[in-house]
């Protein structure tokens, strides 16, 4: 399989932006929303945990609802979709041993050949970190998701918002996220920019690389 070009990967990142203004009348096709979904699928986590579920909110009501507590920005009812990254709350052995028993499913691995893959993720996640600390690196595995989600959105041509603007105790009671041991980390509003949107044109607003990266 052959890789994109770096002109092309670079091409799409410097097209996207945080997009403000979305177009009501414009959804993402279902093959586009299924790639993104499976890219998603395919997002690296610590230790392969995957520790967060995805929820997919496309109901007007619900979204309606949503707005208040996003603060009135209108990405949220106006967009394609709005996606929410939950995180688990209090991440556990069982967690683990559910990672461990899909591994050995899919990759035909006897489960006793895990035992010390297991001791060193419960060792070094659930033994080692009280509860506020699993679940702000929880939340942190959320957002290598976002990252993954943003990057691919680009690649299709597909705009979107990340946002950490929004009430997140709001979020969870109107989503229900608490009753299932989740805790919204961040959304992100995806579909197609408006041609008004003036945020599309501006130039990049990035520090010089001599800035940014260090050689060592």
């Amino acid at each position: 399989m052959s890789a994109i070009t770096s002109t092309h990967l670079l091409a799409q990142l410097n097209w996207r932006y945080a997009t403000k203004q979305f177009d009501p009348n414009r959804k993402i096709s279902d093959p586009d929303w299924a790639a993104l979904e499976e890219a998603l699928l395919l997002t690296a986590s610590s230790g392969g945990l995957q520790p967060w579920k995805f929820i997919v909110v496309t109901d007007p009501a619900v979204r309606a609802k949503l707005l208040p507590a996003s603060y009135g920005q209108p990405q949220i009812t106006a967009a394609s979709h709005l996606m929410v990254f939950a995180s688990k709350n209090n991440f556990s052995e069982a967690d683990v041993d559910a990672h461990l028993q899909n591994l050995a499913k899919i990759q035909g691995a006897p489960i006793e050949a895990l035992a010390p893959l297991r001791g060193m993720l419960v060792g070094g996640i659930v033994q080692r970190l009280d509860e506020a600390a699993r679940n702000a690196w929880a939340r942190n595995q959320a957002y290598i998701a976002l990252g993954n989600f943003l990057t691919c959105a680009a690649l299709l041509g597909i705009d979107a918002c990340p946002m950490e603007g929004f009430d997140r105790a709001q979020y969870d009671e109107i989503l229900g996220l608490k009753a299932k041991g989740l805790a919204s980390a961040v959304i992100a509003t995806v579909g197609y920019r408006l041609p008004t949107d003036k945020y599309a044109s501006a130039p990049k607003v990035r520090f010089p690389k001599e800035q940014v990266f260090i050689a060592v």
